[in-house]
């Protein structure tokens, strides 16, 4: 950090220092992920009634969930190097068509394997989504508020399921349960709508596009013919095994099938990070398996639990999935703020450690349906929502040139442990209730957690083979003083393409003597912004 910025930067309230060019990029990624939550969460609310139509089990209901998460190691890459190699917002507008159109497929299903191939296309579009977004609207927003940024963005996931929810009980009950997935591709035209005229994210295009590079994050792994057959190997054994792992067809090798699956994506982490970062990706896998292994049991299975074991009517399991929804959107916003005071690392760490409290409680309430709100509103702020900074603290880890495909990689391997809870949760509850089961995950995932990210692993394992490396890179950089014409200093913090100053000088506009760097497009002087020519 810079410190002599902060007195200039902190001058202006935060939002001022958003630009309103800034604001419509964030709002169009952010609608963005409102609508794929809304079709994410959808095959959850109708579990129980595609189970009932294809005479479905408790775990093969359940894998209808994996499904979607089985093939977002790869959707993240694929469409993480689109954003690192073209541009944040194609690589959005491509994912945005892939899970809506996935989602539109389900409602056409005919049975188990065909509803579980159309889930594999929501998960490859939502992988991309994530990493686009994210890394869309942390590079356009200014550093010193980028963990608001993440925190806001991620506010959107939640506000889709909650929309999802109050559908779910006006479509389920008088049209069934294929309209919900029908009504899934409307949103399509309104996303494609707001991004067809947004900017591209100001740190990619300085990094970037203006230097005219075209990075290649996958370069590893072809740089001969045999390493590049290997790896198209190893991609088809991964996506195989997984496939296998999470249907009828591995019945009896899951173990053998999972370690094949995991050394197969062990191996890209390995090529990917390189020599430096290789023990960095890595571990960010695990700390992100378990962080879905915690947040995910509730998510996926919450709908059947009130509905099996509580025996709640459709209204009421609306009305605590409200409570879940809202409260997951609070911590978001608490936690955007959260970690720009005391640092995304800090705040998820202690906020988590804080959700233990709630975890066994949530999961005794039976028959308070406003007690059991409230407490599911507590314990979705402080553990779902507060994984809003997630995107910020990964995406801290990488370099602007291979952000989206790095995040959209490590990211979506580890949300495996997304397909994992439920089936995991299922199996439990074969000799447990359902609420135990769940609690029982929720509580190990959660303290695993805490450690990994309270003790800084990653980071801290990442310096073993790369200890010259950035702690932060999304962190404000040192920036140039300005001088006016008399020579007097004036101290000025850029971040984002703008320069916040503390005084007006004889020598506006400034320049940018940063080597080979473009000028700041927008100057803020004792409150007033002025446009400064490029």
């Amino acid at each position: 950090m810079h410190n002599t910025d902060r007195p200039a930067a902190r001058a202006l309230p935060w939002y001022r220092e958003v630009t309103p060019t800034q604001w419509k990029s964030f709002t169009a990624a952010w609608i963005g992920y409102v609508l794929d939550g809304f079709d994410f969460v959808l095959i959850t609310l109708v579990l129980t009634e595609i189970s009932d139509e294809f005479g479905l089990s408790t775990v093969q209901a359940a894998s209808l969930v994996s499904g979607a998460f089985i093939t977002r190691w790869l959707g993240g890459a694929i469409l993480g190097a689109v954003g690192d190699r073209y541009g944040r917002k194609l690589s959005m507008v491509l994912s945005i068509l892939l899970y809506s159109l996935g989602t539109f497929a389900c409602g056409f299903a005919w049975d188990y394997t065909s509803l579980f191939v159309a889930r594999l296309a929501i998960g490859m579009g939502m992988a991309g989504e994530y990493s686009a977004s994210a890394t869309y609207v942390m590079e356009s927003w200014p550093a010193r508020v980028r963990s608001r940024a993440s925190g806001f963005l991620i506010s959107g996931f939640s506000i889709g399921s909650v929309l999802a929810a109050q559908v779910y009980n006006w479509v389920v009950p008088a049209l069934g349960w294929r309209w919900m997935f029908y009504i899934g591709i409307v949103p399509i035209v309104i996303a494609l709508w707001m991004r067809r005229a947004l900017p591209e994210a100001a740190e990619w295009t300085e990094a970037v596009e203006e230097k005219g590079a075209r990075p290649n994050p996958f370069r590893p792994l072809f740089r001969t013919p045999a390493l590049a057959v290997v790896n198209l190997v190893l991609a088809t054994l991964a996506s195989v095994a997984l496939f296998a792992v999470f249907t009828p067809l591995g019945d009896g090798a899951v173990p053998v099938l999972s370690v094949v699956a995991g050394l197969c994506l062990a191996a890209f982490a390995v090529q990917l990070g390189g020599r430096r970062s290789w023990v960095l990706y890595l571990a960010m896998i695990v700390t992100i398996f378990f962080a879905f292994l915690y947040s995910w049991p509730i998510q996926a299975l919450l709908p059947t639990y009130l509905k099996t074991e509580l025996g709640y009517t459709t209204d009421q399991v609306t009305d605590v999935l409200y409570f879940a929804g809202f409260g997951t959107m609070v911590g978001c916003w608490v936690a955007g703020f959260l970690g720009d005071r005391i640092g995304a690392r800090k705040a998820y760490a202690f906020t988590l450690l804080g959700s233990l409290v709630f975890v066994f409680p949530v999961f005794a309430v039976r028959d308070n349906l406003l007690l059991l709100g409230a407490l599911l509103f507590v314990l979705q702020a402080t553990s779902f929502g507060i994984s809003g900074l997630l995107p910020r603290w990964i995406g801290g880890h990488f370099p602007t040139e291979s952000r989206g495909a790095a995040l959209g990689f490590t990211y979506n391997v580890g949300a495996l442990g997304g397909a994992v809870a439920p089936v995991l949760g299922a199996h439990l509850a074969s000799g447990m209730d359902l609420g135990r089961a769940l609690a029982v995950l929720t509580f190990a995932g959660t303290v695993i957690v805490v450690a990994l990210v309270g003790f800084d692993v990653p980071g801290r394992l990442n310096r073993l083979t790369d200890p010259d490396g950035p702690a932060d890179h999304l962190a404000e950089a040192a920036s140039p003083s300005l001088a006016p014409a008399d020579g007097a200093p004036a101290p000025c913090a850029v971040a984002a393409r703008q320069w916040v100053c503390p005084s007006p000088s004889a020598g506006w506009p400034p320049s940018f003597d940063g080597a080979g760097a473009t000028a700041p497009s927008v100057v803020t002087v004792k409150g007033a912004v002025r446009t400064v020519p490029p």
